[in-house]
């Protein structure tokens, strides 16, 4: 039987120890009360999580601004008053052992389609599937929303989180200013790759200086777009490079989004999967960073499912860690499994139907309630 020594290792992120490898990337669950306070399923969906073994949960698309969120059941922490139902949830989370929990905070930017607020940008690009125009913003309006950011990332460290990731990638605010198909400013936040990425470094430092040194904050980047004039690899690599070199405690390479969806097949996050041969599809961009990165540990995501393929990327240290979510979704004890012997891959066929839940919310696995669905007929026809 193949080891999964490296798998099953600790790690540390800062100076945070992970007790595995194995990361819950951040998915929006659809699963909080209105208006975007923790509920008991959102509670339920976490423990459980922590219960089949995953190192460390990230949380799902956490409003910094009430007017970033695109769903009313979207979690949001850009008031105290959200405070105690997120330290219910951290709490419950760390009553397994050795389980660590990072929030991620993030803006939905041009991508937002609140009745209540206009969607804002570095740019006044239109996004097609909205049919929205965002407002530019203006340099004080992105000063203000970096003191937001610090505000939130603060009121998750008042709650317990072990970390916080900025959400920088699939087409939300922060992944808006790296773009240069949606940043065309011309001022301090826009045209180089430094002016580009100073909102990230000014939010970076904000919290540094808010939450001390040594208090782990981690990204979520954006490294393509996989569109016409869009982000391209070469830039997406300098910018890992840049946030590397400024101090991010870990960097989770990612791409596309929702412009992606339109205009490329390479649609991710709502990518389907046909074969082995089309997982693991931001390996090669984890492959091109990695010879650039020297300080921060790195998150290989997309596509992960065999357990012996992650063992190797690991081993051979083109990775310090693999993040999953749709594989998490059908089988949360997916780490216990693999743990306690049964190598075979994740369970999830990679259909996607769980990303169409996410408008009607909770999120769910389609594939594994029909499979339930079935299995209940078979057995109420038995007893017949």
């Amino acid at each position: 039987m193949t080891s999964l020594e490296t798998l099953f290792s600790p790690e540390k992120i800062g100076n945070i120890q992970i007790k595995n490898r194995i990361v819950r990337s951040a998915t929006f669950m659809a699963s909080t009360e209105k208006y975007g306070y923790v509920s008991q399923n959102l509670i339920d969906i976490y423990s459980e999580l922590a219960r089949g073994g995953t190192g460390l949960i990230i949380s799902g698309f956490t409003a910094a601004d009430p007017g970033g969120t695109a769903s009313p059941f979207q979690a949001g922490l850009y008031d105290d008053s959200f405070i105690p139902g997120q330290k219910k949830l951290v709490e419950a989370v760390h009553e397994y052992s050795g389980v660590k929990i990072a929030i991620q905070i993030a803006h939905t930017g041009r991508q937002g389609y609140h009745p209540k607020y206009h969607p804002v940008a570095p740019s006044p690009i239109p996004f097609k599937t909205t049919g929205l125009t965002p407002r530019e913003l203006s340099s004080e309006e992105i000063k203000d929303l970096i003191q937001k950011f610090i505000d939130t990332g603060r009121r998750g460290y008042e709650c317990g989180y072990d970390m916080i990731q900025l959400h920088a990638a699939h087409g939300y605010l922060l992944s808006n200013f790296i773009s240069p198909f949606t940043n065309k400013r011309t001022d301090e936040y826009g045209g180089n790759i430094e002016n580009r990425a100073k909102i990230l470094i000014d939010i970076f430092t904000g919290l540094k200086d808010e939450l001390g040194k040594n208090f782990p904050l981690i990204i979520k980047l954006q490294t393509e777009d996989f569109i016409p004039e869009g982000l391209k690899l070469e830039e997406g690599v300098q910018f890992a490079k840049l946030l590397s070199e400024i101090g991010f405690d870990a960097i989770e390479p990612s791409g596309g989004g929702g412009d992606a969806q339109i205009l490329s097949k390479k649609a991710y996050p709502s990518l389907v999967i046909k074969n082995p041969e089309e997982e693991n599809y931001f390996l090669s961009h984890v492959r091109e960073i990695k010879q650039y990165i020297n300080r921060s540990k790195l998150i290989l995501m997309g596509g992960i499912k065999n357990p012996i393929f992650a063992e190797k990327i690991l081993k051979d240290k083109i990775a310090d860690f693999i993040s999953m979510s749709r594989p998490l979704i059908f089988e949360p004890n997916l780490p216990n499994r693999w743990k306690e012997g049964d190598h075979s891959p994740a369970k999830c066929i990679s259909c996607n139907g769980c990303y169409m839940t996410v408008r009607d919310g909770p999120v769910y696995c389609v594939t594994k309630k029909r499979l339930e669905k079935k299995a209940k007929r078979l057995s109420n026809s038995k007893k017949i």
